[in-house]
């Protein structure tokens, strides 16, 4: 498996893997991701050198963005506020390869990336309603925070997200 930062020619391959995430999202009642989020970031998730995959035999498996700004940066309650932070965004393992270590290899090698960069804390947010996303980063190191992000979508609904950090 290979760990690198995304290139534009790999936008057919990474948007094909997230229309298949969204699809089995969707299938288990998880109605957050669409046609606009998160495909609306990866052409500058890329150009901005912000966006990892993870591949097998060619084929991207698993993505992520790791940025530092986020939205909610000033809304969770941070350990250490003035502390230098990466803020982890659209992270995805392809469903053919859920259940296998991916997501926690792929935090294991942004720690290591954001260690080298600097950082001293990952952090990010979940929808409330993901539990299967709250337990695995719970799982791989991550705490809850106080504070809650909101998120006003264009059909009026709002994603309320919990904010979550680790010490790298």
């Amino acid at each position: 498996m290979q760990f690198r930062l995304a290139e534009k020619q790999d936008l057919t391959q990474i948007i094909k893997m997230y229309k298949e995430v969204i699809k089995n999202m969707d299938a288990n009642g998880l109605q957050i991701w669409d046609e606009s989020y998160p495909f609306a970031f990866f052409e500058s998730d890329i150009q901005n050198k912000q966006f990892y995959v993870l591949e097998e035999d060619n084929k991207i498996i698993s993505a992520v963005a790791m940025c530092d700004k986020h939205i909610g940066e000033n809304v969770g309650k941070w350990e250490n506020v003035n502390a230098k932070a990466f803020y982890l965004s659209r992270f995805a393992v392809d469903p053919d390869y859920l259940k296998q270590g991916i997501g926690s290899l792929m935090v294991n090698k942004i720690k290591e990336i954001a260690k080298e960069l600097g950082a001293q804390y990952l952090r990010l947010f979940v929808v409330i309603i993901n539990k299967r996303a709250t337990q695995f980063y719970e799982k791989n190191g991550f705490r809850k925070v106080e504070g809650i992000l909101d998120t006003f979508l264009d059909d009026g609904s709002i994603l309320h997200e919990f904010g979550y950090e680790m010490e790298i």
